[in-house]
């Protein structure tokens, strides 16, 4: 008996944690760690991946980030059918079996696509501002204000603190311990 209402207990909180929307400092804890280690692998910066994220997904909250796991509004080759309160909704936005495939997805288009690709080899991790500019710029977003609504997302929550600062690196020929 008791282990029937621990498991029911259980259940219902994860329900009830699910159905809660993430706020801006949730979606922040929750990917931070994912962010950081895919900035040391590809240089591109964790506060431009998360700042996207957040603003595209609306903090993971948005139909197709919850639906879809597609936190970057990536669209995708077909059409995906999802439900939404059983109706049939169609997507032109690509499907990920996972958020962390989304976001390595997301790694891979900054760093494979010839429009984007050039920003790792020309900035660094520190470079999130000109990131922003250089991303828009590169046509990933229509609006003409998502620059400034990025950056402000990375502004408000301290997002660049994230990135680090060069005095984080070993200089040439210096070995830090």
């Amino acid at each position: 008996m008791k282990k029937t209402l621990l498991i029911t207990a259980l259940l219902l909180s994860s329900v009830v944690t699910f159905a809660q929307k993430n706020t801006s400092q949730s979606y922040i804890e929750q990917f931070k760690d994912n962010a950081i280690a895919i900035m040391h692998e590809t240089g591109i910066p964790a506060s431009i991946i998360l700042g996207i994220a957040m603003h595209e997904s609306g903090n993971g909250n948005s139909p197709v980030a919850k639906n879809l796991n597609n936190q970057f509004g990536v669209v995708g080759a077909g059409h995906v059918v999802y439900y939404k309160n059983k109706k049939k909704v169609r997507s032109q936005y690509k499907k990920y079996d996972s958020i962390l495939e989304s976001f390595a997805d997301f790694a891979r288009i900054m760093t494979e696509r010839k429009q984007f690709s050039h920003l790792t080899q020309e900035l660094s991790q520190y470079d999130y501002e000109k990131w922003v500019k250089g991303i828009q710029h590169a046509g990933y977003a229509s609006s003409r204000k998502w620059g400034a609504q990025v950056l402000g997302i990375i502004h408000k929550y301290n997002l660049n603190d994230l990135d680090g600062t060069p005095d984080d690196q070993p200089q040439l020929g210096e070995n830090k311990q």
